[in-house]
């Protein structure tokens, strides 16, 4: 019968101390990067699984969703192609929210229990709004994470990480290129650029515009969801005066915001203003039923899963990373433009009375 490979053999064959091993197994913070990774490479020359000595056999995931809303309609379904994923393939997955400072040291996170040494949880997917701090706190740690490389704040080093992707740049380039050729000229975008699904829709409006030739109109403003709608669409419209036969908003929550806005003036969509969204999450459920990017987080969800499953087979396999593309689904809240701008005739109809005057 073959002897069994001990963490004191891992210690002779990559010439450190056991108790180095033993911090390795552990995910203590104090060991050297470099040490770390000789030893896990060691290890898998020997055929010793160091997952499996630090968490026994455990086959359960945790969902960590980060500084946002738990009943955040887009997130919830990353959740639910995770959970089906893991359902799947016989994992538990447990859910937790956690929020934290992101200029926090990565040495000063504070992390949940639920990825502590004496628990279960192999691995972490990341969903919700993150920073690089709480990345690096997980690598330092040795925690096997996949992350939703959308909703990642600040500079980061995504090809490090295990990483899904939306493809909300083409998204909506293409949203921004159907009211172009529809025939719509004037044509705005809300967002907030402190958040990157925003800034990424953004830049994929400001490609469609360039080409076309046409110039940006951008509203930025550091707030979410309605409310940045709104107040996007009464800046642009009412206090700047811009003439608007089209609206590009950063999410579907914003268009949202944008209808609300628009009847308060006093146009209708698509009659006056056409509208479009990016995400799909409540595009159905508006009036006039919004035209808007789908986007895939079920498909996301399941891949983060599949990504750390991998990572705890295999903890030396190289960076995974998917991008998934997205697809226009058309509803009612656009119109093309026939003949002359409709703004043009009457701008008293754009805005207010006690505006216009």
């Amino acid at each position: 019968m073959a002897k069994r490979t001990t963490l004191n053999d891992l210690a002779h064959a990559a010439k450190v101390s056991p108790a180095t091993v033993s911090r390795v197994v552990a995910g203590n913070p104090s060991v050297d990067p470099g040490i770390r990774a000789h030893v896990r490479k060691m290890a898998e020359k020997l055929g010793l699984n160091l997952e499996e000595r630090l968490r026994g056999r455990s086959r359960t995931l945790a969902f960590l969703l980060a500084n946002r809303d738990v009943l955040h309609n887009f997130q919830a379904r990353v959740l639910l192609g995770a959970e089906a994923y893991c359902a799947q393939h016989k994992w538990e997955l447990l859910f937790l929210s956690f929020r934290y400072a992101a200029d926090a040291p990565e040495r000063a996170l504070h992390l949940p229990q639920l990825l502590s040494n004496q628990t279960n949880a192999r691995a972490v997917i990341l969903g919700g709004t993150n920073f690089p701090n709480l990345l690096g706190a997980l690598q330092a740690r040795g925690i096997p994470f996949s992350v939703l490389g959308n909703n990642v704040i600040g500079e980061w080093k995504p090809e490090g990480c295990d990483v899904a992707y939306s493809d909300d740049i083409a998204g909506a380039y293409e949203v921004t290129r159907h009211l172009i050729q529809k025939g719509h000229r004037q044509i705005g975008f809300i967002g907030n650029r402190q958040l990157p699904w925003y800034q990424r829709s953004e830049s994929g409006y400001l490609r469609a515009m360039v080409e076309g030739k046409l110039p940006p109109n951008t509203f930025d403003f550091r707030t979410d969801g309605s409310q940045l709608g709104y107040l996007g669409t009464k800046s642009m419209l009412v206090q700047r005066k811009q003439l608007l036969t089209a609206i590009v908003a950063g999410s579907d929550p914003v268009a949202a915001g944008v209808y609300k806005a628009l009847r308060e003036i006093g146009l209708a969509v698509p009659d006056d203003v056409s509208v479009v969204g990016i995400n799909d999450t409540q595009g159905a459920d508006l009036t006039p039923a919004l035209t808007s990017v789908r986007e895939f987080p079920e498909e996301l969800g399941r891949h983060l899963a599949e990504f750390v499953v991998k990572r705890i087979q295999n903890p030396l396999t190289p960076a995974q990373e998917v991008t998934f593309p997205t697809e226009i689904v058309h509803r009612d809240s656009v119109a093309p433009i026939a003949g002359v701008y409709p703004r043009q005739k009457s701008h008293s109809r754009f805005v207010p009375a006690e505006v216009a005057s």
